[in-house]
C-alpha cells in the first residue's frame, strides 16, 4: 500500500506540502483541481501545473479526489450525456498524465452529513460528529447554517456555500429518484466510462455515502456490501471499484468492515481508514485512530487489507483537533499525521509477522 494524505492544494489547505513530506512513510498525496466546477472538462494544462506543484514539493500525485459529478448525471436528465463526455474527457487526460486512480461519489445533495464540526472529546480534542435526532428536526435548508460557525474560516467539500443556497432546487429535482432510479443512473455513467478506464488503466473508486443510510429521505445506495457487489455485477470491470472507507461503512454498526475487505477483494482500489465512537443508535462521533480511541478495531481492517494483496494508495482519512491547530475541521496537520504513523506501524507489523 501507498500511505498518502489529502492535499486541499496550496490555496485552500493550511497544511503545506513541505509538512506532508515530512511524514514518515508518506510519498504522495491525493488532490484534485478545486477551483473546477463539476461537469466542467479539466484542462490539460491544469493538470500538469498540479503534477509540477505537487512534484516541486517532493511528492506525487497519488490519485484523485473528486472529478466530481454532475447532478445531472445522478438524476438521469436528458443532458447527462454532455457532462458524461467532459467526465470522459477529463479521465483520458489524467491517463496522459500518468493518474490512474479517481475517487468519487454518486450521493445526491450532500456529500456527507455531520450535525458538529468540532464536538468535545474527554481529552479536550474536538471532532466531527452526527446525531440523528438533529437531522430528524432540521429543515434541510438549514443544515448548512447549523454548522457553518464552526468551519474554521475554510470551505468544507461538498458545502460550498454556492451549492448549499440551492439546496431548495436540488430537492425538487432529486424528488423522483429513488435507490433503483439511482442504481440505473450510475450503471448508466459506468457503463459510458469504462472504455476509456480500460484504455488508460484507470481505477474508478467510489466512495461508500456518509452516512450509511437515508438522510432527509434522499436515496442512498453505497451503504454496504450486498449494494456494492450489485454496483459491481451490474457492470463486471475490474476497474469499477471501491474506495473502502472504514468510517462511512462503519456508522453503520452492522456493517464487518473486515469481512467487507475480504469480500471486495480485487475491487479495492484505494482505502479511507479512521476511527470512529459509536454512542448510541443514531449518535456517533470521529476518534483518534487507536483502536481503543473509538469501535472499530483497526489491526483488523489493516490485517484485512493486507490479506486481499491491497496496493494502492491510502489515508488516514479526517483527524481530532488536536494542540491547538486551526484547520479545515477533520483536515489537520497533527492527528493526521499521527494517524499515517501508527497506520504504517500496524502495516509494518502485520508484513513482518506474515513474512518470517
Amino acid at each position: 500500500m501507498e500511505m498518502t494524505l489529502r492535499w486541499y492544494g496550496s490555496k485552500s489547505d493550511s497544511v503545506t506540502l513541505e509538512q506532508i513530506r515530512q511524514i514518515p512513510g508518506v510519498k504522495g498525496v491525493i488532490t484534485t483541481l478545486y477551483d473546477t466546477a463539476p461537469g466542467d472538462e479539466w484542462s490539460l494544462e491544469d493538470i500538469r501545473a498540479l503534477k509540477a506543484e505537487v512534484a516541486a514539493g517532493g511528492l506525487r500525485i497519488a490519485g484523485i479526489e473528486s472529478v466530481n459529478i454532475h447532478d445531472a448525471i445522478k438524476i438521469g436528465l436528458k443532458e447527462r450525456d454532455k457532462y458524461i463526455e467532459n467526465y470522459i474527457k477529463t479521465l483520458e487526460k489524467l491517463g496522459q498524465e500518468d493518474i490512474h486512480m479517481v475517487c468519487y461519489n454518486f450521493m445526491p445533495v450532500f456529500d456527507w452529513t455531520r450535525t458538529e464540526l468540532a464536538r468535545k472529546r474527554p481529552d479536550g480534542s474536538t471532532v466531527l460528529a452526527y446525531n440523528q435526532e438533529t437531522v430528524d428536526n432540521l429543515n434541510p435548508e438549514k443544515m448548512f447554517e447549523s454548522i457553518s460557525g464552526d468551519t474554521n474560516g475554510f470551505v468544507m467539500p461538498g458545502w460550498e456555500p454556492e451549492r448549499m443556497e440551492r439546496i431548495k432546487e436540488l430537492f425538487g429535482l432529486y424528488k423522483d429518484v429513488d435507490e433503483e432510479k439511482l442504481f440505473a443512473n450510475l450503471q448508466y455513467f459506468l457503463e459510458a466510462i469504462m472504455p476509456v478506464c480500460d484504455k488508460y488503466d484507470i481505477n474508478m473508486a467510489i466512495h461508500p455515502d456518509d452516512p450509511a443510510w437515508s438522510v432527509f429521505g434522499l436515496p442512498r445506495i453505497i451503504t454496504n456490501l450486498p449494494n456494492i457487489q450489485r454496483m459491481m455485477k451490474m457492470v463486471d470491470n475490474p476497474h469499477n471499484g471501491v474506495t473502502f472507507c472504514s468510517g462511512s461503512y462503519g456508522t453503520n454498526p452492522d456493517n464487518d468492515l473486515p469481512g467487507m475487505i475480504r469480500a471486495l477483494e480485487g475491487r479495492v482500489h484505494f482505502a479511507h481508514v479512521r476511527n470512529l465512537q459509536h454512542n448510541y443508535p443514531g449518535d456517533f462521533e470521529e476518534a483518534a485512530h487507536l483502536s481503543s480511541d473509538g469501535s472499530f478495531d483497526m489491526y483488523e481492517i489493516m490485517k484485512a487489507l493486507y490479506d486481499i494483496g491491497f496496493e494502492g494508495p491510502i489515508r488516514p482519512d479526517h483527524g481530532r483537533m488536536i494542540w491547538g491547530e486551526v484547520a479545515m475541521p477533520g483536515y489537520g496537520l497533527y492527528d493526521r499525521a499521527l494517524g499515517a504513523t501508527y497506520l504504517n506501524g500496524l502495516w509494518e507489523a502485520i508484513t513482518k509477522s506474515n513474512t518470517r
